[in-house]
């Protein structure tokens, strides 16, 4: 069964930032997906959990495995026409290791941090 996505006012949606970044650290591995906000849907997502990707890493969860991730992440919002996002961070993120490295790289794509 799908949910469809809540219903928001059209002055809501009008200020609301339409792609959002948002990052995941776990002890094995680091993904990043941007979100679609007035339809709550992913637009587009990069892993290091892909079987493409992980005979061509050293490592899954490491700052070189954040910074591939940022990269191919970036390559793939360009693919589809987005040429900005907005970032989520946690309260505990600080912008610093893999969370910079994901951060830097997708700028380093040619996508624009709102």
């Amino acid at each position: 069964m799908v949910i469809p996505p809540p219903e928001r006012a059209a002055r809501i949606t009008r200020f609301l930032k339409p792609y959002l970044l948002r990052m995941h650290f776990s002890n094995k591995y680091v993904s990043a997906q941007v979100i679609h906000t007035p339809t709550a849907t992913v637009a587009c997502s990069a892993s290091s959990q892909e079987k493409l990707l992980r005979p061509n890493m050293d490592s899954t969860r490491d700052v070189a495995a954040a910074a591939k991730i940022g990269k191919l992440l970036g390559e793939r919002l360009l693919q589809k026409g987005i040429p900005a996002v907005s970032i989520h961070m946690k309260r505990e993120q600080k912008y610093h290791g893999k969370v910079k490295a994901v951060i830097d790289h997708v700028r380093e794509a040619g996508v624009k941090l709102l």
